[in-house]
């Protein structure tokens, strides 16, 4: 049996970060992973160029059952660390709204450069491995049986992330291993993820598929993102939609403003003193995409002119406009999540190195943890950060 000073369950953003960490303190790193390849979530990342941070990383962007959790390991590897990092290997970035910064070419350099790191620190990393069992020895070791042999390690690390992207082979492994020693796993739920219709909605707003227009929308927790609605055959998506979704239960309606920083019945008004004959549909297609605002209104409403609406029309239509509420099937789920909302309980686990608290030696990083980001680069972060952290502890 091989002995080594860590093992890292998982070859993704955090179990790398961690390994390399580890090694240039001269720990006896090895990474195991069933992938075929190291980093896959990674390589399909922000439409293939990896939006690897942000500019701008704050606690209050995580999802956490625990808030402060996340204030440790964040303020001790900052963004403009990942940054120094990624301009040391030569890699080209750029910025884009919302502080997003993503490679100029691919995300290959990310992964790329995290191998690098990871042989430079003298880390092994070994794929197309699966484990079958795991336990912890009476003097403190862990041993790993797999396919590949055995191992034994003084400290173990769980990088395995959650569930979502099944196609990328996410399993809920890291859990199992969580549970297995005692500690407590919170619910799983897909996050940063696209809205599905239900049967009528599909019907009505399925030709819009493709048109996207700036919104705020609105959770009913009063969470509210200002970015891009994206209409699908599906249902709803793009940035503003991802966000809200992470703050969203079954049920819940949301809020969609189609005319952000505008007030709709203000410019109805408006628009009646300068031009009273013009009708709604024109009126309306001059601030809105004209298929959207013919699935929007009744026809009948829109051949009207503006003078022949009575008050309380122009106020339903401006409502409709600025507070349009929809309550929507459900999400596309695991298949399409960006991340997985839920997992290690973070009160089982100290902030500062990210071990479990009741078993010495049984460290988690990244998404396995029941911590999300924002999207804009903010779960990458938290993926260096935890990864970071547990490297500089084991």
């Amino acid at each position: 049996m091989k002995h080594y000073d860590v093992i890292i369950i998982g070859a993704g953003a955090a179990g790398l970060m961690c390994a390399a960490t580890a090694g240039y303190r001269g720990k006896n790193v090895l990474v195991l992973d069933n992938a075929k390849q190291a980093g896959r979530k990674i390589l399909i990342s922000g439409g293939g160029r990896c939006n690897f941070t942000n500019q701008k990383v704050e606690p209050h962007q995580f999802i956490c059952a625990n808030p402060h959790f996340v204030k440790s390991a964040l303020a001790r590897y900052r963004s403009s660390d990942f940054i120094e990092l990624v301009e040391r290997h030569g890699i080209e970035y750029h910025e884009r709204e919302h502080g997003q910064l993503f490679c100029n070419d691919s995300a290959k350099d990310i992964v790329t450069m995290l191998l690098t790191e990871c042989e430079w620190s003298g880390a092994k990393l070994q794929l197309r491995t699966d484990i079958s069992d795991i336990s912890k020895t009476g003097d403190g070791t862990f041993e790993l049986t797999t396919a590949k042999g055995d191992y034994s390690c003084d400290a173990l690390v769980i990088a395995t992330g959650g569930l979502s992207m099944p196609k990328l082979g996410a399993t809920p492994f890291g859990y199992q291993i969580a549970k297995q020693f005692g500690l407590n796993v919170l619910p799983t739920t897909a996050g940063l993820v696209p809205f599905t219709w239900h049967s009528e909605q599909k019907s009505r707003f399925e030709s819009l598929s493709g048109i996207a227009v700036p919104t705020t929308i609105t959770a009913a927790d009063g969470t509210q993102f200002s970015e891009a609605l994206l209409f699908t055959h599906r249902g709803l998506s793009g940035p503003a939609v991802l966000q809200v979704s992470n703050y969203w239960q079954p049920g819940q309606a949301i809020s969609i403003n189609l005319l952000p920083n505008e007030n709709a019945l203000d410019k109805l008004l408006s628009t009646l003193e300068t031009h009273p004959k013009q009708s709604v549909r024109n009126t309306l297609s001059q601030w809105l995409p004209k298929r959207l605002v013919e699935a929007l209104f009744d026809a009948t409403q829109l051949d009207k002119a503006l003078n022949q609406l009575g008050h309380g029309e122009r106020e339903l239509l401006a409502n409709n406009i600025n507070q349009w509420s929809l309550v929507m099937n459900g999400t596309e789920g695991y298949r399409t999540a960006e991340v997985t909302l839920g997992g290690v309980d973070t009160n089982e686990l100290s902030s500062k190195d990210l071990q479990a608290k009741k078993v010495p030696g049984l460290y988690f990083a990244g998404e396995v943890m029941d911590v999300s980001g924002w999207l804009g680069g903010f779960n990458f972060q938290w993926a260096w950060a935890s990864g970071v952290a547990v490297g500089m502890s084991v």
